[in-house]
């Protein structure tokens, strides 16, 4: 029951990503493609909410629930950043999922999302035992 919040907003969450057919392989094809506003609307939408979100938490020195101040450390660029991006992109554009809808798509009824869920933890698992490894 404790973590019964959780699932509520993830089934609130999902419902949305559904409404708004972002988890939708038409509108992301038609995005690929060039052929419609629709998703680089809601993509720009999230930028700017998270640009006005984290001049928010910097300008007020806000605090986590717990009164821990909130820290946001600038990243290194790095040629992986670049490589990561062109790979995940194709994977994108070639199955028209992004991981983070996939349980949305599963749980709307596109079975083939499972495939997609276990190659998506399939790759996670590999990146996390080649990490060492591969140069920065």
């Amino acid at each position: 029951m404790k973590n019964s919040k959780y699932l509520i907003l993830g089934t609130l969450f999902g419902i949305i990503l559904t409404k708004s057919e972002v988890i939708s392989w038409f509108r992301i094809q038609e995005m690929f493609r060039f052929q419609s506003f629709h998703m680089y609307g809601i993509i720009g939408s999230a930028i700017v909410v998270g640009l006005l979100s984290i001049q928010l938490i910097k300008r007020n020195r806000l605090k986590t629930i717990h009164g821990e101040p909130i820290t946001l450390t600038d990243k290194k660029f790095t040629h992986g950043t670049w490589i990561g991006g062109l790979i995940f992109g194709l994977g994108w554009a070639l199955t028209g999922a992004c991981p983070g809808p996939l349980f949305a798509q599963l749980g709307s009824g596109v079975t083939s999302a499972a495939v997609l869920i276990v190659a998506a933890l399939a790759g996670t698992w590999t990146y996390s035992a080649l990490r060492d490894k591969l140069p920065l």
